[in-house]
């Protein structure tokens, strides 16, 4: 008996000698509709119309054409029920046998910009994934393929029949793993463009229904720990490009992005230097290099197996400065040659070159918590005085300022409680993920002093207010001259008179920057 083979593909790379080895290895007789018959004629091989097919000729510009019974019901027949092949035999179905297709690029059409509702719709594929879905339900008989990376693997498996069964068995799988995540592109589509548009639901900007579909990328080594399994998914890969160095862990991408974050902060050159997601140096100054050396004076001691950041291209002079100490990864939007040299002698140093640049906007944060998922708006406006408001007598000096924006940017990237004190353009101590805001101000005060650094004339960033003035004090009495806070605490008129008492200078800035 002639076995059929329905092909209707839009990505037709490697069709035509696909189908080749199915007429002329398998005895195959072809399906197909539009492009694809085309090509296959074009190559020479004979193909039967599905409008000749099924009796019923394409209609409504090419959106009906596979729904019919004689395609549904030769994909969905059970082989071993007598009444599906009475029924079929009677209804003059014919059996198909194998099914490939892929489906409309409608991922690909809404990425590109300025894409009208119309094209976005137009591009919604019905037929394609009814076919799959038929076809991999009935996968005990159908082969069934989504994907032209699989075509070798079942010209295989026919030669050796007894591989079949499995393989139609795990490419059942990526199919509805497939038609999932198409469905779910084009409901987050049409719930960004509802976004738009005023109803109930839109007001919130949060989705009913929460459709998280991403393929995976990468199984990594483990995750956090070397006893936990742990698999990359998304399009991280679309953001960084890895030029040298291990494969990147759990960890190294966790880091990573939170880099990338903090330092589309800034706009001067400026070098960060991070370890647990933790800023443990940030400085901007005229040059890469400059920048590097205020940054790491921070702490000579965290960096060792951190991770570095840098808003401008990575120079020889930049490497040879950070090549001194041990890193896990350097990220930058660019590597000079000289640089590339530099580190091709670490050879397990991870490069990381940004693609577009660096803080990509990712609108959304998602964590998993028992029985679901949070989500939220990323903490990502940019940093602006507009809404600040000077809540003590002393006005800051323009140099306390400059400091206290910078240090009220580092400050919402350092886990809660979060204490920052800074100079102009450069983190002087860093206080992060304490269960007391005081206690994580001493280890500031602490670290500034293991580094060194003075930090009289110094201001003090903290992502949440003051709960009492005791925080405030104590960093004053750490020399620091000028404070800024969210403000809102109960006691927040004692803290300003704690402020006022000591001639300091300090900022409410309406906006918390707890990181948990």
């Amino acid at each position: 008996m002639v076995k059929l083979a329905l092909l209707s593909v839009s990505d037709k790379r490697g069709l035509a000698s696909f189908a080749r080895a199915l007429v002329e290895k398998h005895g195959y007789r072809l399906l197909s509709t539009g492009g694809t018959a085309r090509l296959l004629v074009e190559n020479g091989l004979p193909v039967t119309e599905v409008g000749d097919h099924t009796g019923s000729p394409e209609i409504m510009d090419g959106r009906v054409k596979t729904l019919h019974p004689k395609i549904h019901g030769g994909l969905l027949c059970r082989r071993d029920n007598e009444e599906h092949m009475a029924q079929a035999r009677g209804h003059g179905i014919d059996l198909i046998d194998l099914v490939v297709v892929n489906l409309y690029p409608f991922e690909e059409t809404v990425a590109r910009p300025r894409v009208t509702m119309e094209e976005a719709i137009e591009n919604i594929d019905i037929g394609g994934p009814s076919m799959l879905r038929s076809a991999a339900k009935n996968h005990q008989s159908v082969t069934v393929v989504c994907d032209p990376g699989d075509y070798d693997r079942v010209l295989a498996a026919m030669e050796a029949e007894s591989a079949l069964e499995p393989l139609r068995r795990e490419l059942a799988r990526k199919v509805f793993q497939r038609t999932a995540a198409y469905d779910a592109a084009i409901s987050a589509w049409l719930e960004k463009e509802a976004a738009f548009e005023p109803t109930p639901e839109s007001l919130s900007g949060f989705p009913k229904t929460l459709n998280l579909s991403q393929g995976k990328s990468q199984d990594l080594r483990y995750g956090e720990n070397p006893h936990q399994q742990a698999a990359l998914y998304g399009n991280f890969g679309d953001y960084f490009s890895q030029l040298q160095g291990k494969e990147l862990s759990y960890n190294n991408i966790i880091d990573i992005t939170a880099a990338a974050y903090l330092i589309g902060e800034f706009e001067k050159p400026t070098v960060a230097i991070l370890k647990h997601t933790n800023p443990c140096g940030v400085a901007s100054a005229d040059t890469v290099t400059a920048a590097w050396h205020e940054a790491f004076a921070t702490d000579r001691q965290a960096p060792f197996g951190g991770i570095i950041v840098t808003n401008r291209t990575c120079d020889g002079e930049l490497a040879a400065a950070i090549a001194e100490i041990f890193s896990e990864v350097i990220i930058a939007p660019g590597f000079s040659e000289e640089a590339r040299d530099v580190f091709r002698k670490k050879k397990n140093l991870r490069l990381m070159e940004a693609r577009g640049g660096l803080g990509p906007d990712n609108l959304r944060d998602i964590r998993s918590v028992i029985g679901g998922v949070l989500v939220q708006d990323r903490d990502h406006q940019p940093v602006a005085n507009a809404g600040f408001q000077v809540v003590t007598k002393r006005q800051p000096t323009p140099e306390e300022a400059r400091a206290l924006l910078f240090g009220w940017r580092v400050v919402k990237h350092v886990k809660s409680n979060a204490i920052v004190y800074a100079g102009c353009e450069r983190t002087l101590g860093v206080g992060a993920g304490q269960m007391s805001r005081v206690d994580s101000s001493r280890i500031a005060v602490w670290k500034a002093g293991e580094a060194g650094l003075d930090l009289q004339g110094s201001i003090v960033a903290s992502d949440a207010f003051f709960p009492f003035p005791d925080g405030l004090v104590a960093a004053a009495e750490a020399g620091a001259t000028a404070a800024i806070q969210p403000g809102g605490s109960v006691r927040d008129k004692e803290v300003i008179a704690a402020a006022d008492e000591r001639g300091m200078a300090m900022i409410f800035t309406g906006r918390r920057h707890f990181r948990h």
